[in-house]
């Protein structure tokens, strides 16, 4: 049997592709604060200028491209059973083949129903128009992103992922956005921790060995392909 990666990653990997975070002080967010584009009190009392945060980052993630970390994680799958847990909600690593994909804060590919998030639906392009509706519910649709201040749907899923690893690989992330953040707690002792980021955020791992690559996230990755016959070491 293979053994099983699971690999979490973060806006390093996407930023590496053009695309501006919320944290980058020229950034797309740089005009919008995130109060008011990012809460569901947002949504509520100014739906338009929601929206139309989203589709503007919607296409600019349509005119970016998945880098070689995105590929190098496809690599892996050649040799490894892995799975991507993602806080970016990009589609990036889906564009670059990694058959395996659980997005925690939504997903900029589809909408979903203002009353029940569960139910989403696939758009296409990058313009969702303000009168849009659910073809069930008829109820006026969202952005299918959690919001700050909203629970997160898939944290159950990425736990359970996060606790079947042999091997976990971090990349990206500063592990500051819980619950996300929390995941690493639930790696099984003993099992082998790589951390990749040019300032690796400090993490406790006492019965995990540590590895870290101190290297943004494409030229990290490549690291790590370089050393894959001791990644599990």
């Amino acid at each position: 049997m293979r053994k099983k990666i699971v690999v979490f990653t973060g806006a390093g990997v996407s930023r590496q592709s053009g695309l501006a975070t919320f944290r980058d002080s020229d950034g797309l967010w740089a005009n919008y604060r995130i109060e008011e584009v990012c809460t569901p009190e947002a949504l509520a009392t100014n739906r338009n200028r929601v929206i139309e945060f989203y589709n503007l980052r919607r296409r600019e993630m349509l005119s970016k491209e998945p880098n070689a970390a995105h590929y190098a994680l496809v690599e892996l799958e050649k040799q490894y059973d892995v799975e991507v847990i993602t806080q970016n909600v990009d589609n990036l690593h889906e564009r670059a083949g990694s058959s395996k994909v659980t997005h925690l804060h939504g997903e900029l590919t589809k909408l979903c129903c203002t009353r029940n998030n569960s139910l989403t639906v696939d758009i296409e392009g990058w313009e969702q128009s303000l009168d849009a509706r659910h073809p069930e519910t008829k109820e006026l649709l969202r952005p299918f992103i959690v919001f700050f201040g909203e629970a997160v749907p898939m944290m159950d899923r990425a736990i359970e992922i996060a606790s079947s690893a042999d091997i976990f690989i971090v990349i990206g992330t500063s592990l500051q956005v819980y619950p996300a953040a929390s995941l690493v707690q639930y790696i099984k002792p003993s099992v082998p921790v790589w951390l990749i980021d040019p300032n690796a955020p400090a993490l406790h791992l006492p019965n995990n060995p540590l590895h870290i690559i101190e290297k943004d996230a494409t030229l990290g990755v490549q690291e790590l392909l370089e050393k894959q016959l001791t990644i599990d070491n």
